[in-house]
């Protein structure tokens, strides 16, 4: 699918006149909720017992956001969403990019070199298409070119779990996002005190071959009384260069990171609470030819009120988070790069309120809110002031949205009716000195704002306690980004230049879903468990923003539209001494390729394979298990002396990796585990990968072994 030129002059529609309808109709839904609350309480008391009884059966339906969190029930949620529990995770690992590879739906751009994690779901990636957060603060970072189009930098050692939501998100961390968001949820004051104690700890020490080394977090938490609990974390890591499966070392795979964090958890009163939190990252690793330092601090104020009525249950989150990422002053840093520093200050906050009454035999659940993120990014260079920030602009952006999502309950049936209506601005300038680009010669400006309407409609049916088969129809935007819009200057080295393009339009994405979910208990043996969800979607993109050539690099949209569509599928079994679970992705695109430097060179597999199944013996004390993972051929990418992308006759290779692991519960607050990866040392390459400068060798990392000893008091 070829690109075009920007479509310049297009229709502009008033942000503060939708945004303001939106609005009142959400206020009216909320003013008129008690009323609505009477109404059914008095037809309520009219009612038969039997009515009532039956009302009570209703099933229950896990909706996003309902809770305060992305997900919360993986299998009563009609819609593709997952989670992951990092506390209890079977298989410990020295990257989070192995375990989301195990999500269905879900994978990473992995960068050898560089530590940062950029979620994929769906073969969607970069500059915003998924919303990656931590703790519910997002994280909006870009580096243009070489790398991912988005970044996260967290310490795998201080998360309690990761959730995953695939698709449209119509309540809080769907501004914005095309294809998804993932949660990644550091650890708190529940996570580290057990039920029923004042105080309680975490300590794990690991030790890994091949590179991996010494491993280090504690955790402490205590009640300092009712009202007030406090928690604290610290963890340190520093690998070294690793080998691959042929014993080749893999260069500038070495990083020295240093994390923490800060939470403390406030009874207000007997219906409030605020919770405080700050998570620190301090990062040093070589990556895109320069010595890097970077730093991440995460800030977040989490007030939440549920007095003893149906109608009430208000949150209010407001964050801050600013990352920076520095080219050091060093011998192995081009000189052309050093003393770069590129920074992302971003704030934002999200309020909601959930309501729950009966419409006469109809049970509703209504969420409504609003959310803002405001960007301001600054690149310079204090050594090499002509280099600034390479080609990474400077400018500012910020993205909202007025949400609603209510759920009519009426005996088997569930529909769920999600809208919302995103707006965005774009602000910045500059100044062309080439031609051939999206902007003549001379003085620029980006001063940009639109808006859209994004329904979410779900119909769900429970005709059995044990399925729930749905259907979702969906839209989201994607607006452009300040990196995008206000990318300028030259490559160091003077292999391209670079053109800004105020004239983007969103990207826009519409799809159908049709998926289920089963919750068995006692299939085979008593006190059995079976969860299994699986789902079908296909999805149009319309104009999908991709580099483009014309003497300067720039970016544009794609005319046209581009067929995303796919099978995901997630299952567990336990019986207590057996566990199995499995997932499987199939995904087909034929979204147009990027530009050589804009991101990774290949898509993703077209198939996806994890299998995991164990014993445990001993009173459950003892768990010895392993995991299988392949990897199916993926489309690559081929570039041309221009280096504009196009699709490659020549897939890349698949691959298979085996993992066997094992812990002993020494008892109940010790356990010590070893993991052996890549059990047959497969030479091979990381699907959706960059790999390290200058090397050519395969760079998935060779058989590793990791012993660990966790306590938790």
């Amino acid at each position: 699918m070829a690109a075009t030129f920007p479509r310049a002059g297009a229709s502009r529609r008033p942000l503060s006149r939708h945004s303001a309808l939106l609005g009142i109709s959400l206020g009216a839904l909320v003013v008129a909720a008690p009323a609505l609350a009477q109404q059914a309480a008095s037809t309520a008391a009219s009612t038969t017992t039997a009515t009532a009884g039956e009302a009570e059966a209703l099933p229950t339906v896990t909706v996003q956001g309902a809770d305060g969190r992305l997900v919360s029930d993986p299998y009563s949620t009609p819609s593709a969403v997952s989670t992951v529990n990092m506390l209890n995770n079977l298989n410990q690992s020295s990257r989070l990019d192995t375990v989301l590879r195990t999500v269905p739906g879900t994978f990473t751009e992995q960068s050898t070199s560089n530590p940062g994690v950029a979620i994929n779901i769906r073969g969607f990636q970069g500059f915003g298409r998924v919303n990656m957060m931590i703790d519910g603060v997002r994280q909006n970072f870009r580096f243009v070119g070489h790398e991912a189009s988005g970044f996260a930098y967290v310490d795998e050692q201080l998360l309690a779990g990761v959730d995953i939501a695939r698709g449209a998100v119509s309540t809080a961390g769907g501004a914005g996002a095309l294809a998804g968001a993932a949660d990644m949820r550091t650890l708190g004051v529940d996570d580290i005190i057990k039920p029923g104690n004042n105080w309680g700890a975490i300590s794990n020490l690991t030790w890994g071959s091949n590179g991996v080394g010494w491993k280090e977090m504690f955790a402490g938490a205590a009640k300092l009384n009712d009202r007030v609990s406090v928690a604290g974390a610290i963890a340190n890591s520093g690998p070294t260069n690793y080998e691959n499966g042929a014993g080749v070392m893999v260069p500038y795979t070495w990083q020295n990171l240093t994390s923490g964090l800060l939470k403390s958890d406030i009874k207000l009163t007997d219906d409030s609470t605020l919770k405080l939190g700050a998570v620190f990252y301090n990062n040093f690793f070589y990556a895109n030819s320069a010595d890097q330092q970077v730093t991440n601090n995460t800030f977040t104020a989490n007030y939440h009120y549920d007095p003893d009525s149906e109608l009430i249950d208000f949150r209010l989150n407001a964050y801050y988070n600013d990352l920076t990422m520095t080219y050091l002053n060093t011998t192995r840093t081009s000189s052309s790069s050093r003393g770069r520093v590129i920074e992302d200050q971003g704030w934002g906050f999200d309020t909601s309120n959930t309501s729950k009454f009966m419409w006469g035999e109809v049970a509703v659940s209504t969420i409504n809110g609003f959310e803002y993120f405001y960007d301001d990014v600054s690149a310079s260079n204090s050594l090499t002031p002509a280099n600034y920030g390479g080609v990474n602009p400077s400018g500012e952006n910020s993205i909202g949205g007025v949400f609603s999502e209510t759920t009519f309950s009426y005996n088997i049936v569930d529909f769920i009716l999600g809208l919302r209506y995103d707006f965005y601005t774009l602000d910045g300038s500059g100044y062309e000195s080439g031609t051939g680009g999206a902007v003549p010669i001379g003085a620029w400006t980006v001063d940009q704002s639109d808006g859209r309407f994004d329904p979410k409609f779900t119909l769900a049916i429970n005709p059995f306690d044990w399925l729930q088969p749905y259907v979702t129809y969906a839209e989201t935007m994607r607006a452009p980004t300040a990196s995008e819009t206000m990318v300028g200057g030259t490559h160091p080295g003077g292999t391209g230049s670079y053109s800004a393009n105020p004239y983007l339009e969103p990207e826009v994405s519409k799809g159908w879903e049709f998926g289920f979910n089963i919750r068995k208990d006692g299939l085979f043996v008593a006190g059995d468990q079976l969860r299994l969800k699986a789902d079908y979607f296909t999805n149009d993109i319309s104009n999908y923003i991709v580099t483009c050539r014309n003497v300067q690099y720039y970016f544009c949209n794609v005319d046209g539209t581009s067929n995303v569509s796919g099978i995901e599928l997630e299952a567990n079994y336990d019986s207590g001494k057996f566990f199995a679970s499995a997932s499987y992705t199939h995904n087909k695109n034929d979204l147009p390729p990027q530009t050589q430097g804009f991101g990774t060179n290949q898509y993703l597999p077209d198939d996806i394979v994890s299998l995991t199944a164990g014993l445990r013996f001993f009173d459950e004390r003892l768990t010895i298990g392993g995991r299988y993972s392949f990897y199916s051929e993926s489309t690559q990418i081929t570039f041309g002396p221009t280096f504009v992308g196009a699709i490659s006759s020549t897939p890349s290779a698949s691959y298979n990796l085996v993992d066997l692991f094992g812990s002993y519960q020494i008892n109940d607050k010790l356990t010590f585990r070893v993991d052996a990866t890549n059990l047959f040392d497969e030479e091979y390459t990381p699907a959706l990968s960059v790999g390290a400068t200058g090397f050519t060798g395969y760079t998935g990392q060779g058989r590793t072994v990791l012993m660990s000893l966790r306590a938790h008091f």
